[in-house]
């Protein structure tokens, strides 16, 4: 079997179900495990957002998407080369992976049929689904249901522990900081899970712009700093865009220093495995 994974949440899914060695392509942003950093990338992109702003990155991906351009580049010969048996991708974000455009393209291009499982989930049991429907194409079906059990188990945990703490503070978790987006599909959901109140989230839904009147007003008392795409340290960094805006230093959680910046790319963005130490890590702030 041979798997090319265009989506870092399904090059983290395929390596859960034992699959790593399966893998012989990549994306660029594919980084866990660790082991399969060193597969070819079949897939790269045309920004460079070392380089940029958040609000340079926001700007330029909306005027791609607004000519209809794509933000990814599918190396065709390298996935001839490849000949995969599957291809891991997603049709639900433009910004976060090659969508169904850019693989069409790309398959016209093959001399043979690869499976292609498409990854689109809006909400933890969406997440789910794709594990398992993994799972069952590769023949790992048994390793797929021990999966899923086992976020259950934790998850369940999570939240009797909120429960129990009968504490719910508002929360509101950022996925972008310039401009402000608010937390949407799985993660609005993994909020409410780890005990938290973010009534200016999307469960299910994009994440969209908000107004900073909308923060000032919801006066929140955890504020969770997670841009889409980006570890901590680069988090903390972007944070600091935050400082000058009129009010900031008002909110309850700027007084009570609950102000957290995270890795949102590992346990937040990315629908796949260790969204459920994601929750765990939010329920820890939460409290």
């Amino acid at each position: 079997m041979r798997i090319v994974s265009l989506l870092p949440a399904a090059t983290e899914m395929a390596c859960a179900l034992g699959l790593q060695d399966a893998i012989v392509g990549i994306s660029f942003e594919c980084d866990y495990p660790p082991a399969i950093t060193d597969r070819p990338r079949v897939v790269s992109t045309v920004l460079d957002t070392h380089a940029m702003t958040p609000r340079e990155v926001d700007a330029q991906v909306t005027a791609l998407m607004q000519e209809g351009k794509s933000l990814y580049v599918i190396d065709e010969e390298l996935l001839k080369s490849l000949r995969p048996d599957i291809i891991l991708t997603q049709d639900l974000c433009q910004v976060c992976a090659p969508s169904g455009n850019e693989l069409s393209k790309a398959l016209a291009t093959l001399d043979f049929k690869p499976k292609v499982i498409f990854m689109s989930p809006h909400c933890l049991s969406d997440i789910q689904f794709n594990l398992l429907e993994l799972a069952a194409a590769t023949g790992r079906t048994k390793q797929g249901e021990k999966l899923v059990l086992e976020w259950y188990r934790r998850i369940d945990a999570i939240q009797k522990r909120s429960d129990a703490a009968r504490s719910f503070p508002r929360v509101f978790v950022m996925e972008w900081v310039d401009p402000i987006y608010c937390a949407g599909h799985w993660l609005a959901e993994m909020i409410e899970i780890a005990g938290g109140q973010d009534v200016l989230s999307r469960k299910g839904e994009d994440s969209v712009r908000i107004d900073w009147k909308e923060v000032l007003e919801w006066q929140p008392e955890v504020i969770v700093v997670a841009p889409c795409g980006y570890n901590q340290e680069q988090a903390e960094e972007q944070m600091k865009l935050l400082y000058t805006l009129p009010g900031w230093d008002t909110l309850p959680a700027v007084r009570a220093r609950r102000v957290h910046a995270i890795d949102a790319n590992s346990y937040l963005v990315r629908p796949g495995p260790r969204v459920i130490d994601g929750i765990e890590l939010l329920a820890d702030l939460f409290v």
